[in-house]
């Protein structure tokens, strides 16, 4: 049997129909957001992706919601968030960060233990708060500027910064060091429905509301990203930004719409 590395193809074939899109997309410079230089082609992506939402994820959401009890889905959602938080950790202390990284540190240790492998989020009842990061961040934390916004196929809302600390993301992703492929694709894709399933009840209050759903969808996510930002590093100086107006951090997986 040929193993392969699923998520670094993946990665890679994600990059190469950027460059082929990027080179081919018109992009018109009248009324561009210049947070935005590229939304010609962030469009055509925002629809592709969409579509595989409307067609695909969204179904798998609502059934997984409707055949698995609350309780369950709670459980699966900790899992996966106690997964993350190492990652979290790690850029945590390459950010410097001391005081996040003993608190992030707690986190780990006591749901992956009291907390039974993470099902139980014992760490946030007793005050270890989840400190998001990701290799984006903290390439940002060593001076790298964000850079225009970018839309990813199957990934969603980027920046170049952002896309490029991909693929450390990717590495730093536990489930990608289960041996057993056919146990990490399964993992891969109950990760991806349950982030989805948590989603339903945000997007149908987003479509009542938002007239433009790619223009609301890029304000709020830049917004995050840069109130994030400062939150966690308050001492740093302001840097010279497109997303002016910087999930939390992006998870690695495919897009999810709001609906």
């Amino acid at each position: 049997m040929i193993c392969v590395k699923p998520r670094r193809a993946l990665l890679g074939a994600l990059l190469v129909l950027e460059l082929l899109l990027v080179g081919c997309a018109t992009v018109s410079t009248s009324n561009t957001d210049p947070r935005d230089p590229w939304e010609g082609y962030n469009r055509q992506v925002w629809r592709f992706n969409e579509a595989l939402d409307e067609a695909v994820l969204q179904p798998a959401a609502r059934g997984y919601r409707a055949a698995v009890p609350e309780v369950v889905r709670n459980g699966v959602n900790n899992f996966f968030g106690n997964l993350s938080d190492v990652s979290s950790l790690v850029n945590n202390l390459l950010q410097l960060k001391p005081r996040e990284s003993a608190e992030m540190t707690g986190r780990v240790l006591v749901n992956s233990t009291v907390g039974l492998l993470g099902l139980v989020d014992v760490a946030s009842d007793v005050g270890l708060q989840r400190r998001r990061e990701d290799f984006g961040k903290t390439l940002g934390r060593w001076g790298v500027p964000t850079g225009p916004y970018l839309v990813l196929p199957l990934l969603g809302p980027s920046t170049v910064r952002g896309t490029a600390g991909l693929p450390l993301d990717f590495k730093g992703d536990l489930l990608g060091r289960v041996s057993d492929s056919e146990a990490r694709t399964g993992l891969t894709i109950l990760r991806v429905v349950d982030q989805r399933a948590g989603l339903l009840e945000a997007g149908r209050i987003l479509d009542s509301a938002a007239l433009d759903r790619y223009i609301f969808v890029r304000d709020a996510y830049l917004q995050r990203r840069r109130v994030s930002s400062q939150a966690s590093d308050a001492s740093q100086e302001p840097e010279e930004r497109y997303d002016l107006l910087e999930p939390e951090t992006p998870q690695v997986g495919p897009v999810i719409r709001l609906k």
